[in-house]
């Protein structure tokens, strides 16, 4: 673990050449905690992300009866049932996890007794009203005074029935429903109003209901979830995380390196691999395997207009590496990132501008104008995407320092010791 203090990155003397092995995924970690804490029997998970996310997940699911033991680093044997759900003796603490808030939301609906999700302070920031109000449709009592966490759910049981949410805040909050519905008394339809963001993120979460027995039907509204007895225990084993990975592909393609990450391949569920066809447009080479991905960086990169609406956790990840990008890089669409960890737009728009860029911005779009890098220290807003995005930067042009090097523990706490590996041998921090 690093200090709270700034962590200078050293602009790297050659372009990196290596394997880069990225942790699991986040998304599928929780979404496979959650899935094996509802199955009947032992499910046993493999490749497990072990981080704060994940961390506070597995804390609540054991708090909630269910039994979660180690076989190994990455191995999870997770003993599940809806009959071995019971009521915390206390509020349940998320940290700052989105996964963890709005997944438990849902799954507490099956528990019976009251529960309380309680977090930081940034936590009791975040919206969670759309998916209080979905659940409030069905018949669930929700006490929730701000939209915000703390919420407590008086459950026991799911109703079926019909709900409506509107699609442009998180698909997060269908993602929970989809899950507990599999669980419903009835058949529960959910209809989207306006514009869902995120689907390739839902589209995970039907293949991992699947996967544990369940199903899901796209509707011309939504979807249409039929009750199960149960879902089904199993191995499963969870691939990279693609959000992560898009920092050593960028770092590739910016620093004209190869690297490979291995274990993510054409059959990723994970929509943000698309990121790695924005570094092709950019002018980056790309080689994707079923068993593994390489970006080559050409020297010749260019900025591009993209609508990042379905990979918007990639969006401070091309934008720390516009400022070494020939012309104007824009991105649209991305009006979501406003309600992450922190404002992320803005926080982009103002960490580039101290480094010098020129950049503009609106509700749901930046742009960004190339300008000579001014020496800075990288704010984080105790945000994980922001340092790693902004110490690829650093590792390309140099001038840049993270003010909060460990907030990467959310997600990836290894990141910087995978970091220095590309340093070839000396010693950047």
């Amino acid at each position: 673990m690093f200090p709270a203090g700034p962590l200078h990155i050293p602009k790297l003397t050659r372009p990196p050449e290596l394997i880069w092995r990225v942790p699991g995924s986040k998304s599928i970690t929780n979404r496979a905690l959650v899935l094996a804490a509802l199955a009947e029997g032992e499910s046993t998970l493999e490749g497990v992300l072990h981080s704060d996310d994940t961390r506070h997940m597995r804390a609540a699911l054991s708090a909630l009866g269910i039994a979660i033991d180690d076989l190994g680093p990455t191995t999870l044997r997770v003993r599940g049932g809806r009959g071995q759900l019971r009521a915390p003796n206390e509020p349940l603490f998320v940290g700052n996890s989105g996964t963890t808030v709005r997944f438990l939301a849902a799954l507490a609906c099956l528990v019976p007794g009251p529960v309380t999700l309680m977090g930081d302070d940034a936590m009791a920031r975040r919206p969670i009203q759309d998916l209080v109000d979905g659940l409030r449709q069905l018949g669930v009592q929700i006490e929730c005074e701000t939209g915000c966490p703390p919420l407590t759910i008086h459950g026991g049981h799911l109703p079926g029935g019909a709900l409506s949410m509107r699609g442009d805040r998180s698909s997060q909050y269908f993602s929970a429903l989809l899950m507990a519905a599999v669980l419903a008394d009835g058949p529960v339809t959910v209809d989207i109003t306006g514009n869902l963001v995120s689907r390739p993120y839902i589209d995970i979460t039907r293949r991992m209901i699947e996967d544990f027995g369940g199903a899901v039907d796209v509707t011309p509204l939504g979807y249409r979830v039929l009750p199960r007895a149960s879902y089904r225990a199993r191995a499963y084993t969870i691939e990279p995380d693609a959000s992560s990975a898009s920092y050593p592909f960028a770092l590739a393609a910016a620093t004209g390196g190869t690297i490979t990450v291995p274990g993510l391949g054409v059959s990723a569920l994970q929509g943000d691999y698309g990121f790695l066809d924005v570094l092709a447009r950019l002018g980056a080479r790309v080689e994707k395997s079923e068993t593994s991905s390489t970006v080559t960086g050409t020297g010749q990169l260019h900025g591009i207009a993209v609508d990042m609406h379905d990979i918007s956790d990639t969006v401070m990840t091309l934008a720390a590496i516009a400022p070494v990008l020939s012309g104007e890089t824009g991105i649209s669409n991305v009006a979501n990132i406003r309600i992450k960890e922190t404002d992320r737009l803005l926080a982009t728009v103002q960490e580039l501008q101290r480094l010098g860029q020129a950049v503009k911005h609106g509700d749901d779009w930046l742009s960004i104008e190339p300008r000579p890098l001014t020496p800075a220290t990288v704010h984080c807003y105790a945000d994980h995407r922001i340092a790693m995005s902004f110490a690829v930067l650093g590792a390309t042009a140099g001038g840049v320092s993270i003010e909060d090097p460990a907030c990467v523990a959310k997600t990836y706490p290894g990141f910087w010791t995978d970091l220095a590996l590309c340093y070839a041998g000396d010693r950047p921090w």
